[in-house]
């Protein structure tokens, strides 16, 4: 298993950073087409046109966000086996991702294209925007298994240690959108179907494009028809590592929508403004985003090869790195916020213009905060701890309801705008606890991790040969006896036939009301 090893070894704070800098660069094309995209339907089909979009991306964003997290949920324990040289298992966690994304993405393409009016007659759409709102989001549900499809392969690609080809196909997919985009809805007239339809095209393509690399350069991804065998409880462990991450991010995505609720209310100026203020933050999220998503990578290899003091320190890092970065973004967008703006709407809208770059103004001085929680969250979910990234979702839900019910109706579009840095803030407040305290659990002498044909388990040497207990050292993935620093010695318990790994009695070690000390435990290397 050879593709990469990039982040187990080395300075973990450069690693981190060369991992993130592909996925920094894919991110930002990214959301550069959709700035594209939003300046051509802004330009071209007018103001309202584009609030239209923004009115169904608030719902789209809860679809797909859930179906973003779920995929990355899946890659997880794929990260793992390849930290721990566990082909089998790698291959196995692959399938039933693969499967249980396809299942995914059937359900979101009929709920989507089926009660796409209705959800946005719940969400108050003002009249103006409905139909061209139920246009661009029909197109796009209807094409959901593209955007599933290509987010599930590329998260499966980075596990392995290759963040730049997805970053390849996503730049070629993103450079095919920006030239559809302006061919069917400027050249054609297609109206606000033809930006749905060059996104789902150029989607498309990227997942044909993975598909083909994968077959062609990955032959650890190669896949068997044995691998296709998944029991239940390998589809339910990837799940439980899936839907948390999904659900999160659809909590997120549904307190979006609460705003999305109050600024319908407010008219569609503040919609056409809020929206182009995403616009210019998702672009600059993408570079905290991007470290975060990094961390998860590089915690969950190096948590499968059990390097557990690089998983801590490499987190340490991430997360000064992240903090400088968000100041500096923050004081970019405090100064420079209303050029970028102006990018979209042009000089002509003087009060949506300032209502954007006003929301810009407010998130900037929040971004370290930002910072934090992406670095955070990455971390617990590369350790495969989903709860508290989920309970974390749950507070930025809590907080983005409050700001829209309570604030907005008191301070308008401001107390609207304030909902962003009081949910990051409110999400931080429970995922920093929740990290130490795992982060301390790391030191115990069991690590369990997710979908594994085997479990390591490691006690100190000296302890298990005072028992009399000898263990085969070659069985540390290729890595002699002596790399082994600590002394640790693993031993290897099959799953079986159960698919559940076996807990380890401890009266097969140790006699009764004898337990090691601290002192005699030893430290994951």
């Amino acid at each position: 298993m050879s593709q990469s090893q990039g982040l187990l070894r080395g300075t973990p704070w450069k690693a981190n950073v060369l991992f993130s800098v592909p996925l920094l660069i894919g991110n930002v094309v990214q959301q550069l087409y959709q700035f594209v995209d939003a300046m051509v339907v802004g330009r071209h089909l007018g103001v309202l046109a584009l609030a239209s979009v923004g009115a169904s991306m608030s719902l789209l964003f809860l679809i797909t966000g859930f179906a973003w997290g779920m995929t990355s949920g899946f890659a997880i324990p794929v990260a793992q086996a390849f930290g721990a040289d566990d082909v089998k298992g790698l291959r196995r966690s692959v399938a039933a991702g693969a499967i249980l994304s396809a299942l995914s993405s059937l359900v979101m393409t009929l709920v989507g294209t089926i009660f796409i009016r209705p959800l946005l007659q719940i969400m108050q759409t003002p009249p103006e925007l409905m139909d061209d709102a139920v246009t661009f989001g029909f197109w796009s549900f209807l094409f959901m298994f593209t955007l599933v499809f290509f987010n599930f392969l590329a998260a499966i690609i980075r596990a392995v240690g290759d963040s730049r080809t997805p970053l390849v196909f996503l730049a070629i997919a993103c450079l095919l959108n920006v030239v559809l985009v302006i061919v069917f809805v400027a050249v054609l007239e297609w109206g606000i179907a033809g930006a749905a339809f060059a996104t789902a095209v150029s989607q498309l393509t990227s997942v044909l494009l993975c598909v083909l690399w994968v077959r062609a350069r990955i032959p650890v991804l190669h896949m068997s028809l044995d691998d296709w065998k998944v029991t239940m409880p390998e589809l339910r462990e990837h799940l439980n590592l899936g839907l948390p991450l999904g659900f999160q991010t659809s909590v997120i995505a549904i307190g979006t929508i609460a705003v999305q609720v109050r600024l319908n209310d407010l008219g569609p100026d503040a919609v056409a403004a809020f929206t182009a203020a995403g616009r210019v933050d998702g672009i600059a999220v993408t570079f905290l985003a991007s470290l975060g998503l990094a961390t998860s990578t590089f915690v969950a290899q190096n948590y499968g090869a059990r390097q557990i003091e690089r998983v801590k320190h490499g987190v340490r890092q991430a997360l000064i790195v992240s903090i400088l970065v968000s100041i500096a973004i923050g004081l970019a967008l405090f100064v420079l916020g209303g050029v970028f703006v102006e990018l979209f709407i042009g000089s002509e809208q003087p009060v949506v213009l300032g209502m954007a770059h006003d929301a810009l103004k407010i998130y900037s001085v929040a971004y370290w905060t930002l910072g934090i929680l992406f670095v955070v969250r990455g971390s617990l979910q590369g350790l495969g701890h989903m709860k508290p990234p989920f309970y974390s979702g749950i507070a930025e839900l809590v907080m983005r309801v409050f700001t829209a019910v309570v604030l907005g109706a008191a301070f308008g579009f401001i107390g609207v705008a304030w909902g962003a840095p009081l949910a990051w803030v409110g999400s931080i407040a429970l995922l920093i606890p929740s990290y130490i305290v795992i982060s301390r659990k790391l030191e115990e002498r069991t690590y369990r991790q997710g979908p594994r044909t085997e479990e390591i388990e490691v006690l100190s040497a000296p302890l298990l040969a005072e028992k009399g207990v000898v263990a085969d050292p070659t069985i540390l993935q290729g890595e002699s006896f002596e790399d082994v620093r600590t002394g640790a010695i693993p031993i290897v318990r099959d799953r079986g036939e159960t698919g559940q790994f076996p807990a380890l009695d401890e009266a097969d070690l140790f006699d009764a009301g004898e337990h090691p000390s601290e002192d005699s435990e030893s430290e994951q290397r």
